[in-house]
């Protein structure tokens, strides 16, 4: 070894123990699912993510299956399909046991987009088929700084491959909160056959069937078990009051309360957009621009 050049090695063993020793870089938080479109990066005007919604929401409605847009500004320090695979995992995008959930990321930043795919889908969405999506509908667009048009063109063309798969009927077909759905007939209900009910058994049996009744109809209306117990629970209340009192059920008390209180508090309250429970499996395809 040269006179004055011993101390090299030393440094330089000293600085790759420097770097061993540094913390590490902290993952990106995972943004809170508040909709069909979170937009992090102040890309898409209040309208731009309307529209999407709008027909992201229609395709839910009509097939089952969701897609969600996400943009970020980075995903570093992780890779985008890392990031991408902790998103779904966090979202559960499509619904249980069927797995038909898409996700379209975007990191402004590092100038990458990402496709993730769940289980059902990778059929009509193979890893080829993502890669097109990108290559000739989304990244044409992005070069010409059109981001909000590069979005619409994915989202458009993953619905129209979407829309080709056949997946099992959506529930709930009309669509709507059950309990608005299902409060309006229970609630006509129940006054007029518990009056007819109180009259023949008497106030207390007469609310019990009412009660009874009300559950049944709920049952074969709705087919949840919590909003059928809680709609027996309902008739038999109305049944304990209907045909009494010189007026019967007045709208004013009883029935304010239980048309605002139950139907305001019950289910999200707000009509908010949450995953179904699907499973993805690394299925898709990301690009680079």
């Amino acid at each position: 070894m040269l006179p004055g050049l011993w101390p090299l090695p030393l440094l330089a063993a000293a600085l790759l123990l420097g770097a061993g020793t540094l913390p590490a870089q902290p993952l990106v938080p995972i943004p809170p699912l508040t909709g069909r479109v979170v937009d992090q990066t102040g890309t898409l005007s209040a309208a731009e993510q309307a529209a999407l919604d709008s027909r992201l929401a229609d395709l839910e409605a009509r097939k089952g299956s969701q897609i969600a847009v996400l943009l970020v500004p980075t995903t570093r320090p992780e890779a985008i399909e890392q990031f991408s695979l902790r998103v779904v995992d966090s979202w559960k995008l499509g619904r249980k046991d069927v797995d038909d959930g898409v996700l379209l990321l975007w990191a402004r930043d590092d100038r990458e987009v990402r496709i993730e795919v769940g289980y059902r889908l990778e059929g009509v969405i193979p890893d080829a088929t993502a890669n097109r999506v990108i290559d000739e509908y989304i990244l044409p667009r992005f070069r010409q700084e059109d981001y909000a048009g590069g979005v619409f063109a994915g989202v458009d063309r993953l619905i129209a491959l979407v829309d080709g798969e056949p997946l099992p009927e959506p529930q709930g077909q009309g669509g709507g909160d059950p309990l608005e759905n299902v409060f309006p007939v229970i609630f006509i209900l129940s006054l007029i056959l518990g009056g007819v009910l109180r009259r023949v058994l008497g106030q207390f049996p007469g609310a019990v069937g009412t009660g009874l009744v009300a559950a049944l109809v709920t049952w074969f209306l709705a087919g949840i078990l919590g909003l059928t117990l809680f709609m027996g629970v309902v008739g038999f209340l109305i049944g304990l009051g209907a045909g009494g009192g010189g007026g019967g059920w007045s709208s004013h008390s009883r029935g304010g309360r239980y048309g605002g209180g139950f139907g305001g508090g019950f289910g999200s309250g707000g009509g908010g957009f949450r995953g179904g429970g699907g499973r993805f499996g690394g299925g898709g395809a990301s690009g680079r621009y």
